[in-house]
C-alpha cells in the first residue's frame, strides 16, 4: 500500500507540473499574441515620394492589418528624422527599427552592397527575384548584413532603367571622352574608364544642371520619374538602354535585436508583406514608365534613341573590368558576384529558349 500511495502521489505531482508548465506557455503564447510593437521605419527618399516611398507606405499598412494591429510602423522620409543616407546607420543603432533604401548606398560599410541593387550589365529584375529567392542571394545578403545587425530583406525593384539624357548624340566610343555625366555608383566608374567623368548630384539638383551645361548627361531612373523631374525640357536625347543598372532592387532592412524579439508570427508577416511589395512596385513601375514614355514621345517629341552597339559592347567591356577591380577587394564582395556569374550564366541559357524566343510573336498585331 505504501508503494502505491508513493506511486499515485508522484503521479499527481507530475500531472500538476505539467499543467503549470502548460499553462506557463499557453499564458506566454497569449502574451506574444496580444503583444503590440510601434516602430519607426526610415528611408532614403523624399516623404511620399511617387511608387517607392508610396511602396513603403503601403508596406505599413500590410503589416498592420496582416498583424490585426500589432505591429504598427511609422515611415519617415528622409530628413524627417535621420538624412537619407543615415538609414543604415540608423537601422544598425537601434535609431529606428526598420528602413528602406538601396543597398549600393552602404559600399563604405558592405564592400559587397552594390552587388544586391544592380551593377552594370547584371540581372534583370526577374533574373535577381530567382537569384535572391531560389539562388542562394538571400543568404549571402543576411550573410554580409550580419555583422552590422542588420536583417535584409528584398523590397522592390525598378526594372530595367534609362540610359539617361544627353545634350548631345552619342554616335560611337569617342562621344564618351569628356563627357561629364550625373552617374553614381560602379556605372560612373566605368563613363571615368571610357574618359568620361562621373558626378554625383541629388535628384532635385539634376534638372538645373543639365540645363546650365553644368554636365552634359544624367541618368536618373525611368519614363516616370524623369518626366516628373522635367528633365525633358533640360536635355533633347533620350537615351536607352539601361545598361548600368538593368534591374534595381530596394531593400527593406530591419535591426536585428528588435527582429529576434518580435514573436514568429509577426517576422513571417514581415517577410510576406517585403515579398508582396517587392511584385506591388516592380507592376507598377512597369506600368506607369509604359504610360509616361508614351507622353515623352508623342506629346513632348522627345528623342528616343538607342546606343549603338559599338557603345555598348565597349561598356560592357568595361564593366566587366570594374566589377573584377571592386569584388578583389573583398572575399565576400567576390563569393557574392561568383554567384551571381555562375546563376546568371544558366538563366540566360533558359531566357533565350523561353523570353527571347517567344518575344518576336507577343508584339502587337
Amino acid at each position: 500500500m505504501t508503494m502505491m500511495r508513493n506511486f499515485l502521489l508522484g503521479l499527481v505531482c507530475m500531472l500538476m507540473l505539467a499543467s503549470c508548465g502548460g499553462n506557463t506557455q499557453k499564458g506566454e503564447g497569449q502574451k506574444a499574441a496580444t503583444q503590440t510593437f510601434r516602430w519607426k521605419l526610415v528611408t532614403s527618399w523624399a516623404p511620399k515620394f511617387p511608387v517607392i516611398g508610396e511602396g513603403v507606405e503601403r508596406f505599413a499598412q500590410y503589416v498592420d492589418s496582416a498583424s490585426n494591429g500589432r505591429l504598427k510602423i511609422q515611415v519617415y522620409g528622409a530628413g524627417e528624422l535621420v538624412p537619407g543616407l543615415e538609414v543604415f546607420n540608423a537601422v544598425s543603432q537601434g535609431t529606428a527599427e526598420m528602413g528602406h533604401s538601396a543597398a549600393y548606398y552602404w559600399v563604405g560599410k558592405v564592400p559587397a552592397a552594390p552587388l544586391f541593387a544592380s551593377i552594370p550589365f547584371g540581372m534583370n529584375a526577374q533574373q535577381f527575384n530567382a537569384w535572391y529567392y531560389w539562388g542562394g542571394g538571400k543568404e549571402l545578403w543576411e550573410e554580409a548584413y550580419a555583422p552590422q545587425g542588420v536583417v535584409p530583406f528584398l523590397c522592390g525593384n525598378t526594372g530595367v532603367q534609362m540610359a539617361g539624357w544627353f545634350n548631345k548624340e552619342i554616335k560611337s566610343v569617342a562621344d564618351l571622352k569628356g563627357l561629364k555625366m550625373r552617374i553614381p555608383g560602379w556605372g560612373g566608374k566605368v563613363i571615368t574608364k571610357a574618359g568620361g567623368s562621373s558626378v554625383t548630384l541629388a535628384a532635385n539638383e539634376i534638372y538645373t544642371s543639365l540645363e546650365r551645361g553644368v554636365i552634359d548627361a544624367a541618368e536618373w531612373i525611368g519614363p516616370y520619374h524623369d518626366y516628373k523631374l522635367g528633365l525633358h525640357k533640360a536635355a533633347k536625347f533620350y537615351y536607352y538602354p539601361g545598361w548600368h543598372e538593368p534591374g534595381t532592387a530596394f531593400e527593406l532592412i530591419v535591426n536585428k535585436k528588435a527582429y529576434d524579439a518580435l514573436p514568429n508570427d509577426l517576422k513571417q508577416i514581415i517577410s510576406d508583406a517585403a515579398a508582396h511589395i517587392n511584385v506591388m512596385v516592380l507592376a507598377e513601375f512597369e506600368a506607369k514608365n509604359n504610360t509616361y514614355l508614351q507622353k515623352l514621345i508623342n506629346e513632348e517629341k522627345v528623342q528616343v534613341r538607342e546606343l549603338p552597339k559599338e557603345v555598348l559592347t565597349e561598356l560592357q567591356r568595361l564593366a566587366k573590368e570594374v566589377a573584377e577591380e571592386e569584388t578583389a577587394k573583398d572575399p565576400l564582395a567576390k563569393r557574392v558576384y561568383e554567384s551571381m556569374l555562375a546563376f546568371k550564366k544558366n538563366i540566360v541559357e533558359w531566357n533565350k529558349k523561353s523570353e527571347d524566343a517567344i518575344r518576336p510573336y507577343l508584339e502587337v498585331q
